[in-house]
């Protein structure tokens, strides 16, 4: 039963036995966990996960791979070690799945293209994985790292819920078929919503760093001054110890909690 892989699902099948193995060791997987994955594919990833003893909820959007996942793990779906579901991992609801905040972790093998929906996703869902484990491309793991000391809209939007962490490098000969860029497997832990003091805040910092990064040349005070036109921004800068003339990519995640915090009082 062959299925070759579809472009229009972003398929780059893994192929590799050692990231294979990086990708699960990073999980830190127990047999009491429960595994949601996405996109399994023939099930490489699947195969590792199961051996660690997890319950692994696999969700396939290609219904064409479904039959091929049915017959390869067939007692494992008997047993209920394995649930094979088709959907859209941005359709997927977790609670209505009985999975629980902090119940469940999100390991997977993550198409390129849909990286950023999937990641802000499910870290901001209300029902959060406790942990992340994801093969993304290099370059966008890299970026959320802040690997070059600049902070970005995506950075920020990870390491306000986790701690971000590349443990793995892949090549692009890792896959089949191979896609033009390397990739690597990051590792989002103690995923939480322990710096917002509610859920108007989550939305104050949204808002508020988004405006910072809306024009990259600009100051970030003169960008947000544009969208929370109804508070004096220049005095909590001063209130928050932060430079009127600092860049977006240079304010740090605890100064863009601290300003967010201070909007919340004063919007």
């Amino acid at each position: 039963m062959y299925t070759s892989p579809k472009k229009q699902f972003g398929q780059n099948f893994l192929t590799s036995i050692p990231a294979r193995n990086a990708i699960v060791e990073a999980g830190e997987l127990v047999s009491s966990d429960t595994v949601l994955e996405v996109g399994p594919g023939k099930g490489f990833l699947t195969k590792g996960l199961l051996e660690k003893g997890a319950r692994v909820i696999a969700l396939e959007k290609d219904r064409d791979l479904l039959p091929l996942l049915r017959e390869s793990f067939s007692s494992e779906t008997a047993s209920g070690a394995l649930t094979l579901l088709e959907g859209d991992v941005l359709d997927f609801d977790p609670a209505h799945n009985s999975l629980r905040t902090a119940s469940y972790k999100l390991i997977a093998n993550i198409p390129y293209y849909i990286t950023g929906a999937i990641i802000s996703r499910y870290l901001s869902e209300v029902v959060q994985p406790s942990v992340m484990v994801i093969l993304i491309q290099k370059e966008v793991a890299e970026r959320i790292v802040a690997r070059d000391g600049k902070e970005t809209l995506l950075s920020l939007s990870v390491k306000v819920y986790g701690d971000p962490k590349i443990v793995y490098r892949v090549s692009r000969g890792s896959f089949f078929p191979a896609p033009k860029v390397d990739s690597a497997v990051l590792k989002i832990s103690t995923i939480s919503r322990k710096n917002f003091l509610h859920t108007y805040h989550e939305s104050i910092f949204f808002r508020l760093i988004h405006a910072g990064f809306a024009h990259k040349r600009k100051f970030a005070l003169s960008n947000i001054k544009e969208v929370f036109k109804d508070v004096d921004v220049t005095a909590l800068f001063k209130e928050a110890q932060i430079s009127e003339k600092i860049r977006a990519e240079d304010v740090t995640l605890q100064e863009w909690l601290t300003l967010s915090s201070k909007l919340v009082t004063h919007s």
